[in-house]
């Protein structure tokens, strides 16, 4: 059976009457031949065919297709070359059955073989012989344009070293009408450009060869905007004036094979004949280079600071596609004036697809032939080729870049040695931090502002026409070189789609991946040979640290995901850091790149079972839960009988010791504590949900994250009743009416949702449900001024909290009571209930609670005119506020402390005051005390003559009242309409609120 593509897509069986395909079955043939050895999913056969307005019957057409295909290779004897795999079709000729198999083949042995150029360029000259036209010349699909680019490039790559070595060999007469041809259907192609007219130059056809350079020139200025490099400017000066370095080669006379090995016996092997000066092996630098000025300005510096005269080492590493190698080439490429004796390149294959890494002994026979030492000088052993390469750099300045290292031994028998001059660049995805004396360079994904640049390079103008979706594109690639650059590719040769069509298929997780690829590259190809240089335990890492739902993760969480002992997780973290399969954005907390969180994921869902992945996530959930349960106990434990109790996990757990680490703890893991609730709500794991929520309550509603509260309590609401768990949406209930009222001042959304949780934990005859419910329910009738309803809600919760022994709550509706009687005139009993609170909150350890009762006695003292007194108490709650990190409550003290001040003639304390509180209020988005302290401000401006400041707070305060639909609105109106008017002249609008008020 032979397939050809470089030319019509044919395929023939020597012998047989092979079937003929329609043009629509060679387009798929084409494209599985293309991808040989590699399962093509329909989707991607679909979008290849078809790009992104498939037909409705595309994937019934792809299927009668493959049925067509494999009729033809049965009628061909080749039944069986074309299978299904779960992932889908795989092709897979047999050696020497396909064209473009063939011609990569004998390009690549071509040089490995032979150290002969005339026998070398035979074979290339051999390998060209096998296209016969233009690749793919028959099929019009979708892929096609890009994959005929790609053909074309390896083709002109070819041409181009057989130019190379026929130039050498003065056979310039016999290239000029092929590189003619070659040039003219590719202007922009510098390097065959260059070859073209040093042909024509040594042929002694100079105005030939510079009318081929002013083409160059202004095709290249029209179609790009750009001017020839370095190389080329020095070529054309060249010719021109005809320098002597542009002669033909002398070709020297053949010396038999018994001359050239004659040697007298002392004198050791023949001498390696004198290497071409100034030779590169450098790869293309692309045009488009990006951003990356300080790194290569550093890798400048770092040469210059070295005075060039001893061996310069940098050692670059980054994630896959964070590009590498392409700083590697331009830095290259930027110095290559300062190095005149040659700039080598070798890729040690250490991530390369079907490769294995280079050995250090075939590394230095590259190398070694880079510098034009024959193959037949080149010693066996890799000690012996390692004491040549150091002896043959000696005095040298040469540039050599390494790349794709696997590690530090793999590179270490390749560096000069110090008589060197020379410059050596290493890229590894791995640090090299066995490498010593080595300057490390660690490449980050590109800044914002250089992903655009680069985009928009490649896309042009669509990029400038919708910017917002460029910088969406730009960040669902995670602004990694590769995903902007594959993606920009993408758009470029898909004309119809707009930018925001793109940013629409990114956002798609299941496909993302997909999208980020070509037929010669992709993210997901780049991060799979990342992750087979992976140990199993180290593999197992990073599958397990794709499936937990959070941004980061700490080493004890990593060990409880995959209940390994601390010190192995931590070490396996720290050895996926150093191959950047993770990155560390704060110390001890590792995180995945974007698209490498979803590569581990996908990951994961192919090799780890349902139930591993299912029983990971339960550790680390459990692990969670369990240490905010310790963490909260910490700092409300007076609540500790009102939360669900969380047993300890089996895995190890390190809880925190006191109040400091708690809220450190808290703070650290939030985002995770959230997305895992989130995550259980959504994948059937409701009861993590519920108890979360519930334990961390008293922590979102005390430290002002009013937005995570309200996220989480709606999840876990729906959790518990989508579970039946009556007594987890009574609880979630409550918990929402303490934000909402709270920090929202939403009374009637705060009573209904009270009342409703009341019916439902009376009707389950949930005692403690129904405490907190009566209580909720008493703080909304006093803060609408009902005491005697407020009294009578409080009272049967303190009777319920009694009952069940809950010293916590038995202390908030002592507060409560207190602050009841306080307002209703009966100031000892007020006292007294203050008293017995405080004494219930310091027996359960309750911090927090002691800050409420003395604020509350601070208040009581101002009604007794005790202001001194009041001062002290609202003095010591501050204190503990502020020591123990009790946001909302510091509000209210601060807001205490200034109307004692305000009270004991210190109106300038008191604006302070209250002027903090409302910096604390507003920060936390603390409404009621924001209102508080505008109110204050009011009165002491007003006390101060500061006429102008009091209508100003006086009407936010306002403001805020009548949104937070409490008495204290009416209060504020009357204050506003007894102030003198405003200097502000025709704006004030003091005497409208009178009118208003007298109206009324």
């Amino acid at each position: 059976m032979r397939f050809t593509i470089l030319g019509p897509v044919e395929a023939v069986a020597p012998g047989t009457d092979t079937p003929s395909l329609a043009p629509r079955h060679r387009a798929v043939l084409a494209y599985l031949l293309l991808h040989s050895g590699v399962a093509i999913s329909v989707d991607r056969l679909i979008d290849a065919m078809w790009g992104p307005l498939p037909p409705d019957s595309a994937r019934a057409q792809i299927q009668t297709t493959i049925a067509a295909i494999r009729r033809m290779l049965r009628a061909s004897g080749a039944d069986g070359m074309l299978a299904t795999r779960p992932a889908g079709y795989v092709i897979t000729p047999e050696p020497g059955q396909l064209d473009l198999e063939e011609f990569t083949s004998r390009i690549a042995t071509a040089q490995a073989d032979s150290d002969d150029p005339g026998d070398i360029a035979d074979r290339i000259r051999a390998a060209l012989a096998l296209w016969r036209g233009e690749p793919l010349a028959d099929i019009t699909a979708p892929y096609v344009q890009g994959t005929r680019a790609r053909l074309n490039g390896q083709l002109l790559t070819a041409v181009e070293r057989l130019a190379e070595l026929e130039l050498a060999r003065g056979r310039h007469d016999n290239l000029i009408d092929e590189l003619s041809v070659h040039a003219s259907a590719h202007p922009l192609r510098e390097r065959l450009c260059c070859q073209l007219m040093l042909a024509l130059h040594r042929a002694g056809r100079q105005t030939d060869a510079l009318q081929v350079a002013r083409g160059f020139r202004t095709a290249l200025a029209e179609q790009q905007g750009l001017d020839p490099g370095h190389a080329f400017g020095k070529l054309e000066q060249d010719i021109l004036r005809d320098a002597p370095e542009l002669r033909p080669p002398v070709t020297a006379p053949s010396v038999p094979p018994a001359a050239a090995q004659s040697v007298t016996p002392d004198a050791g092997p023949a001498a390696a004949p004198t290497k071409p000066q100034g030779v590169n092996f450098l790869p293309y630098d692309v045009p488009d280079f990006t951003g990356r000025e300080d790194e290569v300005d550093g890798l400048i510096r770092l040469w210059s600071g070295g005075n060039g005269g001893v061996v310069t080492i940098s050692a670059i590493d980054g994630m896959a596609g964070v590009g590498k190698t392409t700083l590697a080439v331009h830095a290259g490429h930027r110095l290559a004036d300062r190095f005149p004796d040659g700039q080598l390149f070798v890729d040690l294959q250490a991530h390369t697809a079907g490769q294995v890494p280079l050995d250090a002994g075939a590394a230095l026979e590259v190398l070694l032939g880079q510098l034009g030492v024959p193959a037949s000088h080149i010693p066996a052993s890799v000690a012996d080729r390692a004491a040549l390469w150091r002896s043959e750099l000696s005095g040298r300045r040469v540039l050599a870049v390494l790349d794709n290292a696997l590690g530090a031994d793999q590179v270490r028998q390749l560096l000069p040695g110090a008589a060197s001059r020379a410059l050596v660049l290493i890229t590894s995805r791995r640090r090299l931090t066995d490498l010593d004396g080595a300057h490390a360079l660690s490449l980050d994904v590109l800044p914002a502002t250089d992903a655009e640049e680069m985009f928009t390079a490649i896309v042009g103008a669509r990029a400038v026409a919708e910017p917002l979706a460029v910088l969406d594109v730009l960040q669902l690639c995670g602004f990694l070189p590769l995903a902007v650059r594959i993606a920009a590719a993408r758009l470029h040769h898909r004309p119809r789609w707009t930018v925001a069509y793109l940013a629409d298929r990114l956002r798609d997780q299941r496909r993302r991946l997909s999208e980020l690829a070509t037929s010669e590259r992709g993210v997901a190809a780049a991060f799979t040979l990342s992750y087979e240089q992976l140990t199993e335990d180290q593999q197992r890492m990073f599958r397990l640290m794709g499936l937990q739902p959070g941004r980061d993760i700490s080493a004890e969480a990593a060990s409880a995901l995959t209940g390994l002992p601390l010190d192995e997780a931590e070490t396996l973290l720290e050895d996926l850091l150093d191959a950047h399969v993770l990155t560390q954005h704060q110390l001890g907390r590792y995180t995945f790149h974007d698209l490498l969180r979803e590569h581990a994921l996908a990951t994961a869902a192919a090799q780890e079972a349902p139930d591993a992945r299912r029983e990971a996530l339960g550790r680390l959930f459990h692990h969670y839960l369990h240490i905010a349960s310790t963490a909260i106990d910490h700092l409300y434990p007076e609540g500790r009988n009102r939360r669900p109790r969380i047993p300890a996990p089996d895995t190890p757990a390190w809880p925190p010791r006191d109040e400091a680490e708690a809220i450190a703890w808290l703070d650290a893991e939030r985002a995770n504590l959230m997305a895992t609730g989130q995550y259980a709500a959504e994948h059937d794991m409701l009861p993590h949900t519920t108890r979360l929520a519930a334990t961390l309550h008293r922590y979102l509603l005390g430290h002002a994250h009013q937005a995570d509260a309200l996220a989480l309590h709606g999840l876990a609401l729906q959790a518990g009743r989508r579970s039946g768990d009556t007594a987890a949406e009574a609880r979630t209930l409550i918990d929402l009416g303490e934000v909402h009222f709270w920090w929202h001042g939403d009374h009637e959304q705060a009573a209904e949702q009270y009342r409703h949780a009341l019916d439902l934990a009376h009707g389950i005859g949930d005692r403690g449900a129904e405490a907190r419910a009566l209580q909720g329910l008493g703080i909304v009738s006093r803060r609408r001024r009902d005491y005697d309803r407020a009294h009578d809600h409080s009272a049967q919760a303190l009777a319920f909290f009694r009952e069940l022994g809950d010293r916590g709550g038995e202390a908030r509706c002592l507060t409560d009571l207190g602050i009841v009687h306080e307002h209703r005139g009966r100031h000892e009993d007020a006292h007294e209930h203050h008293r017995q609170a405080l004494h219930a909150y310091r027996e359960t350890g309750s911090r927090i609670g002691e800050t409420i009762v003395l604020n509350n006695i601070g208040l009581l003292y101002q009604r007794q005119g005790r202001y001194d007194e009041a001062r002290r108490q609202h003095r010591q709650a501050l204190e503990l506020c502020r020591k123990f990190d009790f946001p909302g409550d510091e509000a209210e003290s601060l807001n205490a402390l200034a109307e004692a001040a305000r009270s004991l003639g210190d109106l300038t304390q008191a604006v302070t005051e209250h002027d903090n509180a409302l910096a604390l209020a507003r920060e936390f988005g603390y409404r009621p005390e924001q209102a508080r302290a505008h109110d204050g401000m009011a009165h002491a401006h007003r006390d101060l003559g500061r006429i102008d400041l009091a209508h100003d707070h006086a009407r936010q305060a306002l403001d805020l009242y009548t949104a937070l639909a409490v008495p204290e609105a009416d209060e504020i109106r009357t204050f506003l309409a007894g102030l003198p008017p405003t200097t502000n002249g025709p704006d004030d609008d003091s005497h409208v609120v009178r009118a208003c008020i007298q109206a009324s």
